[in-house]
């Protein structure tokens, strides 16, 4: 592709801006000939398609912020955009699914988040084990202070399940090392050598992996047949006092079996995914002393978003040279996304 004629439109707040492109990525998007900058504030949906029909970029650099793209998009004319780099996770709300049909190619940020999103569920973990959230209450709002008879653990050579070994899970292995724990998984497209090269033990089933586990980690994909997996005969496997951290997708557990456990008492939870978010503010988990929550934002974090600004700078570069890009979504990926 001609990088001099190639129309690239960047519709984000200044905010995103700052955030995912400061210093030599937003120099260097700034710096190509093609390059227009729009703040997506100053948008409504006619003045965004107005934009789209005016200018007919060949590249669409967009986040969070950035209207969706009209479903009409190419209807008489040939596509444009031709690609979209967006910089941050899911493109539903952003991309008609009808457009990838067409032949709009979309990336998104990928594996780039995945070692903030690996650092957030090590942060849970520690969070369950040492009773952050139940202890965070009681000290606020009570005046407590530990008894004798207070119970909070290490996560020192205890055993840790990971239910899926992708991208995160292969992060996570690493921050989990220096704490000298056995850490299997169950992910059975996973090769053997690959797990055997980060010491990694396969579990043949489920049942295995929570019933051996005390601590399980919910990595799993969201595919048709993960809707739920994770359900109360499950986690009744883990043994007491066990932790049950999900930082994957919400729907692959069930929701109201997490609830009716933790109000026994028995496992203690760190959710950062939710079946349904935002979570609803009657939700029977918040307010409870055994559940640690977080408003989906264990990756990537705000001084990490520039991870997936460089990430998506070399989707850009790549696509402007003719080479291969990584994280293409696919109407198959998209189907899978939240």
């Amino acid at each position: 592709m001609n990088q001099q004629n190639t129309k690239i439109l960047v519709v984000l707040s200044d905010l995103e801006w700052t955030n995912f492109l400061p210093g030599e990525s937003g120099e260097w998007l700034s710096s190509l000939p093609g390059f227009r900058r729009v703040d997506s504030a100053s948008l409504d949906s006619e003045k965004w398609e107005s934009l789209l029909a005016d200018e007919r970029p060949d590249v669409l650099v967009s986040a969070w912020s950035t209207p969706p793209l009209p479903p009409s998009l190419g209807d008489t004319e040939a596509l444009s955009p031709r690609y979209v780099c967006h910089l941050t996770g899911t493109v539903k709300s952003r991309i008609p699914r009808a457009l990838l049909e067409k032949g709009l190619l979309v990336t998104n940020w990928g594996d780039s988040i995945s070692r903030t999103v690996a650092e957030g569920a090590l942060m849970l973990i520690l969070s369950c084990l040492r009773r952050t959230a139940y202890w965070t209450h009681a000290m606020h709002n009570e005046g407590a202070w530990k008894s004798k008879d207070s119970k909070v653990y290490s996560l020192f050579r205890r055993s840790v399940g990971l239910h899926g070994f992708g991208a995160i899970s292969r992060q996570l292995v690493p921050l989990l090392r220096p704490f000298d724990v056995d850490i299997s998984t169950y992910s059975p497209s996973v090769p053997d050598d690959v797990l055997e090269s980060l010491g990694v033990r396969r579990a043949n089933s489920l049942e295995e992996l929570f019933s051996s586990s005390q601590v399980l980690v919910e990595l799993a994909p969201k595919t048709p047949a993960n809707h739920k997996i994770v359900n109360e005969k499950l986690l009744r496997l883990l043994p007491e006092d066990g932790v049950f951290v999900n930082v994957g997708r919400g729907s692959v557990v069930d929701q109201d079996a997490v609830a009716r456990l933790a109000a026994e008492g028995r496992l203690h939870f760190g959710l950062d995914v939710f079946e349904k978010e935002p979570l609803p503010a009657d939700s029977p988990l918040r307010g409870m002393r055994n559940v640690m929550l977080c408003p989906h934002q264990a990756g990537p974090t705000w001084d990490r978003r520039r991870d997936a600004g460089t990430f998506a700078m070399e989707n850009l570069k790549a696509y402007l040279s003719g080479g291969s890009l990584k994280s293409v979504i696919t109407p198959e990926v998209y189907d899978r996304s939240t």
